[in-house]
């Protein structure tokens, strides 16, 4: 992995990890789901406008319509907008923790259904990453969590690891900011269904929520996902996915800083072992590095 890939994947994690303050913000003025489906309508909408500037084509090959759509659902509808119902309930701090659980379920379900091998190193890992996530949840549960909103972004992170299991798929074809547009719009599109069904729209508008609306559609909204879709067809879905051990630190870290949420011993503990376990799971998925045997040249 090259300086460049480092550096896209730090900044990858620190605005994705912000959004879920930003979301924390808006959910206490606005209805989740139709504010979702707004900022995916508007940020699709400007990552298309930038693919057309860039010269990119706005066609997609049908493998690359199947991720999308599959990106778009799962990572946009149902992961999103099921962690902006959640965090109506639960701290932004929490629903980063949750978030970042994702590797540790794709190496558990590989595992656990699909049969895959694990090395003693990724065993290892799942086990730490189950053990800081109980730590965390025991510890929030007991000052006031409620079950509901961790439920909901238990379910989310499952949808995150089909999604991110999708998006090699759909970057392949060399046209990423077109992608990252349309995946957008199939998100909003399920969610703007979804809130017309079931949600009043009722805002409160205050600059809070204009700040929080802006930020959300522009830093985690186009830049995250478009750098996202570029590490991941730079350096591979699970080399990519190694970024996520940095979602609880850099999560927590904004939470308390931007609406001072209270981070007591025992969530940094849970953080330092679930960023272990994620760590430990995604280097043992990583192959070996090629054996170089030396030659002496013999004069």
């Amino acid at each position: 992995m090259d300086f460049r890939a480092i550096l896209m994947g730090t900044a990858f994690a620190l605005m994705w990890s912000s959004a879920f303050t930003s979301a924390r913000i808006i959910v206490q003025h606005a209805p989740p789901m139709g504010s979702l489906a707004l900022r995916f309508l508007i940020s699709g909408l400007i990552a298309l406008a930038l693919a057309r500037a860039m010269g990119q084509s706005l066609r997609l090959s049908r493998a690359q319509w199947r991720s999308t759509v599959i990106f778009g659902v799962c990572q946009n509808a149902l992961y999103l907008g099921l962690f902006f119902i959640a965090m109506q309930w639960i701290e932004a701090s929490l629903a980063t923790i949750l978030a970042s659980t994702m590797p540790l379920m794709v190496g558990l379900i590989g595992w656990l259904v699909m049969g895959q091998k694990l090395r003693p190193m990724a065993i290892a890992g799942l086990v730490l990453g189950l053990i800081g996530v109980a730590i965390i949840m025991g510890s929030r549960l007991e000052g006031g969590a409620e079950v509901k909103g961790v439920a909901l972004c238990l379910v989310g992170a499952l949808a995150l690891s089909i999604a991110t299991l999708s998006a090699r798929g759909a970057s392949s074809g060399g046209n990423v900011m077109a992608v990252v547009g349309y995946q957008m719009l199939v998100g909003s599109g399920v969610l703007a269904v979804t809130a017309w069904a079931f949600e009043p729209w009722q805002v409160s508008w205050t600059p809070g929520l204009i700040g929080a609306f802006a930020f959300t559609v522009l830093v985690p909204g186009v830049a995250a996902t478009w750098l996202w879709f570029v590490l991941v067809g730079r350096i591979g879905a699970v080399k990519a996915a190694t970024f996520h051990f940095l979602n609880p630190f850099f999560g927590v870290l904004v939470a308390a800083l931007v609406l001072g949420e209270h981070v007591g011993p025992v969530d940094l503990l849970g953080v330092a072992i679930v960023a272990a376990g994620i760590l430990a799971v995604q280097l043992a998925k990583q192959p070996p590095a090629p054996m170089v045997a030396a030659r002496a040249d013999v004069r």
